[in-house]
């Protein structure tokens, strides 16, 4: 198993060409919020565009859409009741808020069947996927599906312990040809061949809109045309940095998820640091 760290990181990270324009940074699509729960929408939202994704479209409810001018005006957004084409698209999200109602479940499959592109699919829609396990025939290859423990449980089985659910991550990325990440205190992260166990994070991190800022932040990488493995390395790691970092300023106990987004780019600085004072000492 591979240690998830600084320099696994710096081998993966590119760097950004300053001649680029948004539309070399991808246009991710996330697919979330519902009556109720469109906070999980507007955090995945924020943490998508503070990983550098070029355009952001949120797919809502029109009766939401006050919220999400109010709160992250840099957000597109595209209308849940209206068709929407996807061919502009480079990368995909769903799940955050989105609920699990039979127009969720429909949102799912019809997502699932009119991409080929890998999907980030996390929280209610993992929710869907394990109601109606006939699903996960039509995931595109090289999806990343992250589910915590009890998520990962109602999808493929209980568990002892996360050993053994590693391992069974390990069989069902190999035999859906997926990216896994089963999130815990120490994030696994497979598809199939490669494994890393991720080194970031802290306590802080165990409240509600965690989950819901990965999605975006791995979302973003996708988009902006890392490998699905990658993407998913890099959102995870990054995450967990950035709850490290914010641990300057605050504790574990009150840590919230919008003050880890806002310091998603000292996360990037730190690396950026780093890999300078690598390179000018070879």
């Amino acid at each position: 198993m591979n240690s998830l760290d600084l320099h696994t990181i710096q081998s993966i990270v590119k760097k950004r060409n300053p001649n680029a324009n948004k539309s070399h940074h991808g246009h991710a699509l996330l697919v979330a919020g519902s009556k109720a729960k469109m906070g999980a929408a507007i955090i995945a939202a924020k943490a998508c565009l503070r990983s550098g994704a070029g355009l952001v479209t949120l797919n809502i409810s029109r009766k939401e859409r006050q919220a999400v001018f109010a709160a992250i005006p840099e957000a597109m957004i595209a209308f849940r009741e209206e068709d929407h084409s996807l061919e502009k698209h480079t990368a995909f999200g769903i799940g955050p808020g989105l609920g699990t109602d039979k127009s969720a479940e429909r949102k799912v499959a019809s997502l699932l069947e009119n991409t080929k592109l890998p999907i980030v699919l996390d929280a209610d829609a993992l929710t869907v996927l394990a109601n109606n396990p006939k699903l996960f025939t039509k995931i595109p290859p090289n999806s990343i599906v992250t589910p915590h423990e009890k998520e990962f449980d109602r999808m493929f089985g209980q568990h002892a312990n996360n050993p053994d659910r590693r391992q069974t991550a390990i069989q069902k990325a190999t035999e859906f040809r997926l990216v896994i990440v089963l999130k815990s205190s120490q994030t696994f992260i497979t598809n199939g061949s490669q494994n890393f166990l991720n080194t970031t994070g802290n306590a802080g991190l165990a409240k509600g809109g965690s989950g819901d800022a990965l999605t975006g932040m791995i979302t973003a990488f996708t988009a902006q045309g890392y490998e699905p493995l990658q993407a998913a390395c890099l959102g995870v790691f990054l995450h967990g940095l950035a709850a490290d970092i914010t641990l300057e300023t605050q504790s574990e106990e009150s840590m919230l998820i919008s003050d880890v987004i806002e310091n998603i780019g000292k996360a990037f600085r730190k690396i950026e640091i780093k890999d300078e004072g690598l390179s000018k000492k070879g």
